[in-house]
């Protein structure tokens, strides 16, 4: 269950690094194309680029990392009535 947490949550997850490192270099980054970017002399503009626009896959997997959080919810909630009726 937490994989497929990790996988619903992936693109928001790559949307904040790549938004971190944007910002630490002060680069741009937006969806409206690919910016140069000089982190330690090579050009991570088009990897940015790429990590912030997944994020639109978000709306396929985030139904996925819904399921998976309630499942764990429910399997946790199911252990703690076993644990507290014996």
């Amino acid at each position: 269950m937490l994989v497929l947490l990790l996988i619903g949550l992936g693109p928001i997850i790559s949307l904040l690094i790549a938004g971190t490192i944007a910002e630490v270099n002060g680069c741009a980054l937006d969806e409206g194309g690919r910016h140069p970017c000089l982190v330690l002399g090579v050009d991570l503009g088009e990897m940015l680029y790429l990590m912030a626009a997944s994020f639109w896959f978000s709306f396929l997997t985030l139904p996925l990392a819904a399921l998976a959080t309630l499942s764990i919810v429910v399997m946790g909630l199911t252990d703690l009535i076993r644990r507290l009726n014996r």
